[in-house]
């Protein structure tokens, strides 16, 4: 009877044993990074071939989770969420199951149908079910904004209408088939929503932006408290995005990832296009908006009332019917400020623009802005920030110059003192 009793003792502590390992693995990851695909747009084409490169990706990522969350206009599928693991897509997940564990609101566009992947609460909903479900032990998470990006601007979920501009981060037209999956016609987030939803959630270790124009002072200002690095560019990019077979491993380096990530993205020539990238350490952005609100200040009388002239300077981004204008903020204060209000300036931009790889070209065309701005500009390396920040032009009428004073960086960096 003791020989039995002790075999039985053994046997739960073997099993008690094999389920608290079973339960380790599942927290075990140092890192989990979640690929946020808002695809329900004219990118819809290029999800496949990224997910075989996550895929690829993954078969060296270590001891961490890959997640993506996976809105596609065109299979007909409710967005899910899923692990990459070792080439594999496993513990997929429907949104609408997401729905339901974490009480969102029922209305019919968020769980009966297709949700809006650019709705605050959609987004919240996933990140939180993802990072609960997939927890890293060291509370290091990243995320990766995948789809289109138009960098600050303000307005929340607008419909598109002929005369609507982008807005901020995503595109998601609402209607899951393929007769619509092209439409770049639908809701987007801004930034301050953004900020406000990630803010409930846990800390992010970085956010790297896979879309347009989202290396702005304003964005990185606004997600200051949220994340402790920003990647991406300030410009255009092509729709074939980030090379994810080498990006994800470098997502999952423990200490410059973000390095990594620029380095391979650059490397990548997307498209054929060379694309700038930097990288933001965003605690250091309270420091760069004092010091822009005092080169600002002190070149007042050189930039003059109104309009600053612009002419020569890099942009990264114009747009002939939506008039969004993209200078880059490096050009901008050497171009108006003296010499030492301008190297005082740097010497706090590059503690906190802490890399960037410069390209002289992309996704613009030179010829598109009317004579009276200055096609051309020269990109060299004195010139070349790396991040863009707003300056008013004419062109943009009132609209641009009123929505930016919804933005916090508007008065850190004493826009509002000028007459901006």
């Amino acid at each position: 009877m003791k020989k039995l009793l002790i075999a039985i003792c053994a046997v739960a502590m073997l099993a008690a044993c094999h389920k608290d390992d079973t339960e380790e693995n599942e927290v075990k990851a140092d890192r989990t990074v979640l690929v946020y695909i808002s695809g329900e747009c004219s990118l819809w084409d290029f999800i496949d071939d990224d997910l075989k490169e996550m895929k690829a990706g993954s078969q060296s990522i270590g001891n961490n989770n890959l997640l993506v969350y996976v809105d596609n206009a065109t299979t007909g599928e409710i967005p899910w969420l899923a692990r990459i693991n070792k080439g594999q897509i496993t513990d997929s997940v429907s949104f609408t199951e997401i729905a339901k564990v974490m009480n969102l609101d029922p209305a019919e566009s968020l769980v009966k149908g297709d949700p809006y992947s650019s709705e605050a609460q959609v987004m919240e909903g996933v990140l939180r079910y993802a990072f609960q479900k997939f927890p890293s032990k060291n509370n290091d998470y990243g995320l990766v904004l995948w789809g289109h990006g138009s960098g600050w601007l303000i307005k929340d979920s607008i419909p598109y209408t002929a005369m609507a501009r982008q807005k901020a981060y995503g595109i998601d037209n609402g209607r899951n088939d393929k007769q619509y999956g092209s439409a770049d016609n639908g809701k987007w987030l801004n930034i301050p929503s953004m900020a406000k939803l990630l803010s409930k959630l846990p800390h992010l270790s970085f956010i790297f932006c896979d879309c347009c124009n989202m290396m702005c002072l304003e964005v990185a200002y606004e997600l200051r408290n949220v994340t402790d690095y920003l990647i991406g560019t300030p410009a255009e990019i092509p729709g074939v995005g980030a090379p994810y077979n080498t990006v994800v491993p470098a997502m999952f380096e423990k200490t410059t990832f973000w390095k990594s990530i620029v380095d391979y993205y650059f490397k990548q020539r997307a498209g054929g296009f060379d694309v700038p990238l930097s990288v933001i350490q965003t605690n250091g952005m309270e420091n760069l908006a004092n010091a822009t609100k005092t080169v600002l200040k002190n070149s007042a009388s050189k930039i003059g009332e109104g309009y600053p002239n612009t002419s020569g300077l890099i942009y990264y981004y114009y747009d002939s019917s939506s008039h969004q204008v993209f200078f880059d903020a490096n050009d901008f204060i050497l171009k108006y400020a003296d010499t030492n209000e301008y190297n005082s300036w740097k010497q706090v931009l590059d503690k906190t623009v802490i890399y960037k790889k410069m390209a002289t070209s992309w996704m613009i065309n030179k010829n598109s802005w009317p004579n009276y701005y200055g096609n051309y500009f020269t990109v060299t390396e004195e010139k070349y920030g790396g991040v863009s920040m707003f300056v008013p032009t004419y062109i943009q009428q009132t609209t641009d110059n009123k929505d930016i004073q919804q933005m916090q960086w508007y008065k850190a960096a004493g826009y509002n003192e000028i007459g901006w």
